[in-house]
């Protein structure tokens, strides 16, 4: 199993231009990412991965993409304005902040002794902003804090555009914003971050099974891609876990944090599957209601319409239950990324490699021209590369910055599963020189059946 500890890999990401500190040129701003160009390939990768599985590979699902404002009354109904908190607690001494469920008492504080910590008091994590011009309570909104309610309240409209039948459910890949208290440990936690996410909606009596297959689905998805087994763990929550609407939860864990002793500690969560029941639905439901943790009861006095789906077999309205995979595209990202990593030892000299999944590369060939100044070699190698470009559709690359040993390892280390090399006898016979980067295993490959030799290996990627 990978033990590849994030020091590493953040510092592989700047070196490689995976990611950057956000705002790095001013000195950073907390919480904030920039993906590079390597990393925006592999976050768009894993995202293709979730969509072309959950979306076309299925036959009972649509896609949709919500705006990120939305009418400040989705999240009152929702219940976000009321309970999306988290307890936050002041250090007297050093005068910095902490969520409360994430600080130690008795851990040491920067200005001497163990922190004097307040009581805790909720903080709302909703980015708080206007529309229009004028800045007052009338015009508040809120930067959404997860994609789901955008899914929810465009329950009716995906219904009857597409004429769907229960079960069916609804996807959506999108940006989510969380004033987080302390955001830390690279992109795992962030206050800017994408969300994979699902509301599979289902009738009540099914929900169990459903959530059951979701669950092994989600888990199959991730070790399909690479992910070691033995960094993945299934975590049921137990009842006094559980958010108040759910009636279940699992959640995936991978393996983020490697170097912890205690071995419970080194999982975090990577995608929770939860049964949602009809709670979400009834919230925005014209006549519906919104009912808290605490008790209290909030009517839906502002909906225009039912959420509801009419069961021709019963003859009757019915609101469905709601099974719901939602992962964090970041976190994703890095546990592909953590996984991946691989440091092996060839003729005496370190050599890193990122064993990422095909579908996941961030470059699928790299084109390297033995000899930079030789007109016959480049322009082979460039053709080579817009043909597998172009006409093939893998993002290939021309390399001629170095000698081919350390292009070799240039791309081992950004997890590029091929390389293909054009030298002398390329212009005698016309086959060329295919590197694994995974073996280092090199095969002579004839220039007219590389589609077919790299297809075969490449597979959907």
């Amino acid at each position: 199993m990978s033990t590849v500890d994030l020091e590493k890999i953040i510092s592989l990401c700047k070196r490689r231009g995976f990611i950057f500190q956000g705002s790095s040129q001013y000195g950073g701003l907390q919480g904030t990412w920039d993906y590079g160009p390597l990393g925006v390939e592999l976050k768009n990768n894993v995202k293709h991965a979730w969509w072309r599985r959950m979306v076309y590979e299925r036959d009972d699902m649509e896609g949709l993409d919500c705006a990120i404002l939305m009418n400040r009354l989705v999240l009152k109904y929702s219940g976000h304005e009321y309970t999306f908190t988290d307890p936050m607690v002041d250090c007297r001494k050093c005068k910095r902040r902490y969520r409360a469920d994430q600080v130690d008492p008795g851990e040491k504080c920067a200005e001497g002794g163990t922190h004097d910590l307040t009581e805790p008091r909720p903080f709302n994590l909703m980015f708080k902003t206007t529309v229009g011009p004028v800045d007052d309570d009338s015009n508040i909104a809120y930067l959404r804090p997860e994609t789901a309610q955008g899914i929810f309240i465009n329950f009716k409209n995906v219904l009857d555009s597409t004429n769907r039948k229960v079960p069916f459910g609804i996807a959506q890949i999108g940006k989510a914003y969380r004033n987080e208290i302390t955001p830390k440990n690279f992109i795992f936690r962030v206050r800017e971050f994408e969300q994979m996410e699902i509301e599979f909606f289902v009738k009540p009596g099914t929900d169990d099974e459903w959530h059951a297959r979701w669950v092994e689905d989600r888990y199959n998805w991730y070790t399909q891609l690479g992910i070691q087994p033995g960094n993945l763990r299934k975590y049921v929550q137990k009842p006094d876990e559980l958010a108040h609407y759910a009636k279940a939860t699992t959640d995936l864990l991978y393996r983020f944090f490697p170097e912890r002793s205690d071995e419970n500690k080194q999982f975090d969560e990577v995608e929770g599957i939860a049964n949602r029941t009809d709670f979400d639905l009834t919230c925005h439901s014209k006549g519906g209601k919104l009912v808290l943790k605490d008790g209290r009861v909030i009517p839906n006095e502002h909906a225009v319409n039912r959420l509801t789906w009419f069961d021709h077999q019963t003859n009757q309205h019915i609101i469905p239950y709601v099974i719901e995979p939602s992962a964090g595209v970041d976190r994703a990202t890095l546990a592909f990324l953590m996984d991946s990593y691989h440091e092996d030892i060839v003729e005496g000299e370190t050599r890193v490699v990122l064993r990422l999944h095909p579908d996941l590369s961030p470059i699928k060939v790299a084109v390297l021209p033995l000899k930079k100044n030789h007109e016959g070699i480049v322009k082979t190698a460039k053709e080579i590369k817009q043909t597998l470009q172009k006409k093939c559709g893998w993002r290939s690359v021309y390399d001629d910055t170095a000698g081919i040993g350390k292009l070799y390892r240039r791309q081992d280390e950004i997890g590029t599963p091929f390389c293909i090399t054009v030298d002398f006898q390329t212009l005698e016979d016309s086959t060329v020189t295919v590197r694994d980067r995974d073996t280092m295993a090199q095969v002579r490959v004839a220039i007219d059946q590389l589609p077919t030799h790299l297809a075969e290996r490449l597979g959907t990627a």
